[in-house]
């Protein structure tokens, strides 16, 4: 494991030197889920404790993308609402790449191409490669979701083209995906070499989920539906949350093209289920049609918003929900007491309540 004690000398040089993405990004590049979820942890907690806002901007995005690959696509969401509060003060605009991933795992299209395309510019612009990686991923991630797999190929045969460091273990599974559908066995076998050759040197939760489900998606049907499960209970130890549920998902659809209908409605419901629950809605919508066409009705169903705050209104109401006073607030966010305030009275009034007391039975439970 890659994770150091968040106070030793090693952990604040890097913070110290701006350094700090390092470790997270060797993670990510290992496939080490369980040290990426440590790291970014950690290293959000001791920029927070030193009050360093530019160092915490840098950190809230490592863990908001940490989040979206786990699955919980609202944490990220009021990650990068903090990062917005940071951002009226130091005017630093950061966290691209966190933000058009995320657009690209909700399914939205016009976000997330307008998105890629500013970032593509802004590449261009410095002659640098590693933003056009990222936006070809979220590119290949929103066409996988939406069953554009043609286009799929396209968006994930270039990022993994790049070979730009820590993209590869995110973006080689989403060339598998998309070639294996839009009938590219020569773009799939290779990008499946890649993972495999992976995980023989790093045989992670996380890189062995992924490659068996590569292996499924490429092989025989002798050798497939062992692969999807040895997949998803890999991904399931490991925590990786949203390649479990597209897991299931593809799981579903094999079942379901091979006529296994009652086991196929089963697993789809569970895809559909953990997708919606994520607001990954392009992946949702798929497993709610492969659900119709197993002969089950399933209705279309869309993410609706709990309230009508805005996100910094929803950040500082849920840190007033579990405890913490103005101050705190203020101290956390880098906003004066009067601010916090102010927020909070336009909280309440939106939500018709009067106290803070009230706060606990109208918000969503705090998170353990």
């Amino acid at each position: 494991m890659l994770a150091m004690d968040a106070g030793s000398e090693d952990a604040q040089r890097l913070l110290q030197s701006g350094a700090r993405p390092a470790g997270c990004l060797l993670a990510m590049e290992l496939s080490d889920f369980e040290s990426w979820q440590i790291l970014t942890a950690r290293n959000v907690q001791i920029a927070r404790d030193a009050g360093a806002m530019v160092p915490l901007q840098l950190s809230l995005h490592h863990r908001a993308l940490f989040h979206i690959h786990q699955g919980e696509l609202d944490k990220a969401v009021r990650l990068l609402a903090e990062d917005d509060l940071i951002r009226e003060m130091t005017g630093r605009l950061t966290g691209g790449v966190t933000r058009m991933l995320l657009a690209a795992w909700n399914g939205d299209e016009a976000r997330t191409g307008a998105l890629m395309r500013a970032m593509t510019d802004e590449a261009s612009a410095r002659d640098v490669e590693v933003p056009v990686s990222y936006a070809m991923l979220a590119g290949a991630v929103l066409n996988n979701g939406l069953g554009r797999y043609q286009v799929a190929v396209g968006y994930a045969r270039r990022a993994f083209e790049l070979d730009v460091f820590a993209v590869g273990p995110l973006a080689v599974p989403e060339l598998i995906e998309a070639a294996a559908r839009a009938g590219d066995p020569s773009a799939a076998g290779a990008a499946l070499r890649w993972l495999s050759e992976r995980q023989s040197v790093a045989p992670t939760d996380w890189a062995t989920g992924m490659e068996a489900r590569g292996r499924a998606l490429l092989g025989d049907d002798a050798a497939a539906e062992d692969g999807y499960r040895e997949s998803i209970a890999c991904l399931e130890r490991a925590g990786f949350g949203a390649q479990v549920a597209r897991g299931h998902l593809l799981y579903g659809e094999w079942l379901r093209r091979r006529n296994r209908r009652s086991d196929a409605r089963s697993v789809l419901r569970t895809a559909g289920e953990m997708l919606f629950a994520m607001g990954a809605e392009g992946l949702a919508e798929r497993a709610r049609q492969e659900l119709v066409a197993t002969g089950e009705t399933a209705r279309k169903r869309s993410v609706a918003t709990v309230t009508t705050l805005t996100a910094q209104e929803a950040l500082i109401a849920r840190l007033a929900r579990d405890g913490h006073t103005n101050q705190e607030i203020a101290e956390r966010l880098f906003l004066s007491s009067r601010t916090v305030q102010y927020h909070l009275r336009k909280v309440f009034t939106k939500l018709g309540i009067s106290s803070r007391r009230e706060l606990r039975a109208t918000l969503p439970p705090a998170e353990r």
